[in-house]
């Protein structure tokens, strides 16, 4: 499959990277995976979410990414969506989950198949980390080596053979993309050559996260700051697909008192947990509201008195250290 020249013209000199042109209308989203419950960072990523959504005037929508089923728990989606309305979350519409939705996904991929802007990857991840660990390996910038991407018909014939099924990959060709973050400010990074079809037939997540929020008309993405690398490569994809980028705003995350990102071995992070310790839900909410500058010590607020009192320019730019409500 040769590169496309509508790739080629998306990939600008190095020193003028792609600028992207955010989509209109600023809708938003939350997008829980169910494969564990929601802990206050989570939460509180929610709560940003809706409040750069409802301070809008625009629609909020949830949507649960749930492609890789061999991690999705039973029971885990209801529960995170019962926690988002304990803390007052609402959303508008039904609730979209991506297992119900792999034909828009294929439809996608054959798009940018047809025009030249896939090709099959047989490697390993052991054979991808040991390239970039190699001797004169890979930039940050450049995180697959493109082993596979100039390979023969008959190289190719012969990996199968050899009973390794291809995942696809997008021939981003090096493109760099520059776009402004609501909350870090500008922003450039470098696409490599990243899966859209995993080998085992799955569509991958950066595609799938791309067309579900064209779909849904997202105008302002709204999630961690660890998806924030992420990021290019989405908005690579937006171009190749003839889709209008989303704005993005990248919350700083709650780190733990060891100073990595919360999880669960951080002990009583969820709301079940802070529960057993007799705080309620409210507890919980008046935190994350003063770790995001919108309440003082003391203070109960709920949701639509931080609505009121919201101003993206308050937000703390740096992580917060989580720390029981109590």
């Amino acid at each position: 499959m040769a590169g496309s020249g509508k790739l080629r013209a998306m990939v600008p000199p190095e020193t003028e990277p792609e600028v992207a042109a955010p989509a209109p209308g600023r809708d938003g989203r939350f997008a829980p995976s169910p494969t564990g419950p929601l802990h206050v960072g989570n939460l509180r990523t929610a709560l940003l979410a809706w409040l750069f959504a409802r301070s809008a005037g625009a629609r909020f929508l949830m949507r649960v990414e749930d492609l890789d089923r061999s991690r999705v728990r039973p029971g885990i989606e209801e529960a995170q969506l019962a926690d988002l309305r304990a803390v007052g979350l609402d959303w508008d519409g039904p609730v979209v989950r991506q297992s119900e939705r792999m034909g828009l996904y294929e439809e996608a991929i054959v798009r940018l198949d047809a025009e030249g802007l896939l090709y099959p990857c047989y490697c390993t991840r052991a054979e991808i980390r040991a390239a970039v660990s190699a001797p004169h390996g890979l930039s940050a910038a450049d995180r697959y080596p493109g082993t596979c991407r100039e390979l023969t018909a008959a190289e190719r014939a012969e990996k199968e053979a050899a009973g390794r099924p291809p995942a696809l990959r997008v021939r981003a060709e090096g493109a760099r993309i520059a776009f402004e973050d609501r909350l870090l400010g500008h922003q450039e990074g470098a696409a490599d050559d990243f899966v859209v079809r995993r080998n085992d037939g799955a569509p991958a997540y950066q595609l799938a996260v791309v067309v579900d929020d064209a779909d849904g008309g997202i105008g302002e993405v709204v999630r961690g700051a660890d998806l924030a690398d992420s990021t290019p490569r989405q908005i690579l994809l937006c171009g190749l697909l003839g889709l209008p980028a989303p704005r993005y705003a990248h919350a700083p995350l709650v780190l733990g008192p060891d100073g990595q990102r919360l999880a669960k071995r951080h002990g009583a992070v969820t709301l079940e947990d802070r529960a057993a310790y007799g705080e309620r839900p409210d507890a919980v909410l008046a935190w994350m509201a003063r770790s995001l500058g919108l309440a003082g010590p003391g203070e109960r607020p709920g949701v639509d008195d931080l609505l009121a009192r919201f101003d993206p320019d308050r937000i703390p730019r740096e992580p917060t250290v989580w720390e029981p409500c109590t």
